[in-house]
């Protein structure tokens, strides 16, 4: 197949030189704004990866031409952060022919929704089928411009979703040569809820907020960075998570049991199955706390999960205290700022059982 793959990270690297080892032809394309990734993969003709995937893939192309990455398309890969996913599909809408297939990867918090919005997209509109998987099938950091470490890719545990969520297995389908161990969820609401990044990244880096200012994060940051009383933070904030997921009629994996199926942890408790998990082994922690764990994870995740909590009426006291504490750590105002809610991505005012019916 044609494969483009939106966003030069880690996770669109990742993306990227496992379709082509899979012998697809693939395409990458980024913003001007991010070009250090870009310009290597021209240079070399491919990306290098080391880790639990290793060896060179060839890159078809690597520019910044969206329409020439879109041209002929099968799969489009959307990689990146929850505040990338409407730029690329702003930058999209004129190219997208019907019959292509997007894959918002991972979905963060309804980045399928949010794709569609971006690129115009009536959300029953199935002439071009968008898809979101509940987390980035790898844990993954860029050595250096094109070049990658994968420390673990997913066993299981991964997920994805259609909206209409009936076209879900015909996508599974094409990408199982790929990712043999994604799962259909039962809609975009299972995948965004699946995603553990805001469970367990805000109370990790608010746990720790003191080391990372004096280490510039010189510790590892599962390893290091979880004790009990940390675990207890995290247990707190999946439980309000998976309450919201069982109002909404969909199963939520409790976070250490989604870690062993994942292959990141081999114990299923939210303290030392951290410290001792070797998917996690030598990931370091955060340079500052002005990163992602707070500005996409608390930013977009947590608030996300607050007011879809408050519109289904659960209540999630716990997810609101983590928020209005980081708020005061970086001195600015998550809940005010809001960039993705369900009001943002159109779904304000529905009920649970009216949302499910929506996204069948």
């Amino acid at each position: 197949m044609n494969i483009a793959v939106l966003g030069s990270g880690n996770g669109g690297c990742a993306v990227a030189f496992d379709c082509a080892a899979c012998g697809h032809r693939v395409r990458l394309f980024d913003f001007e704004q991010f070009p250090a990734s870009i310009r290597a993969v021209q240079s070399n003709g491919g990306i290098h990866c080391e880790g639990e995937l290793e060896g060179f893939q060839p890159v078809d192309y690597a520019g910044h031409e969206i329409g020439k990455t879109l041209d002929g398309a099968d799969l489009i890969y959307a990689v990146g952060p929850a505040y990338s996913t409407r730029p690329f599909a702003e930058a999209c809408k004129p190219f997208l022919k019907p019959k292509q297939i997007v894959i918002v990867c991972p979905s963060s918090c309804g980045g399928s929704i949010e794709f569609k919005n971006g690129a115009n997209l009536d959300l029953r509109n199935e002439d071009i089928i968008v898809t979101e998987t509940s987390t980035l099938p790898y844990a993954v950091r860029l050595l250096a411009p094109g070049k990658i470490r994968v420390f673990n890719k997913l066993k299981g545990g991964l997920f994805l979703a259609a909206v209409p969520a009936k076209n879900t297995h015909k996508v599974l389908e094409l990408v199982r040569d790929v990712y043999p161990a994604m799962r259909a969820a039962k809609n975009i609401l299972q995948t965004s809820l699946q995603n553990g990044n805001p469970v367990i990244h805000p109370a990790i880096t608010l746990m720790n907020v003191a080391l990372i200012e004096r280490t510039q994060g010189d510790f590892e940051f599962y390893h290091e960075g979880v004790t009990p009383a940390v675990g207890r933070l995290i247990k707190a904030v999946d439980e309000e998570r998976i309450a919201i997921g069982k109002k909404l009629g969909v199963e939520v994996i409790p976070d250490p049991e989604l870690g062993v199926m994942q292959g990141y942890m081999t114990e299923a408790t939210y303290d030392n199955g951290f410290v001792t998990s070797p998917g996690f082994a030598g990931v370091k922690a955060q340079p500052s706390l002005d990163y992602r764990y707070f500005n996409e994870d608390v930013g977009y995740g947590l608030v996300f999960l607050q007011k879809l909590g408050e519109q289904i009426e659960v209540e999630t006291p716990i997810i609101s205290a983590v928020i209005r504490l980081v708020s005061l750590l970086m001195e600015r105002d998550y809940m005010a700022d809001a960039p993705r809610t369900m009001e943002t991505l159109g779904l304000s005012g529905k009920s649970a059982e009216a949302l499910e019916t929506l996204l069948a």
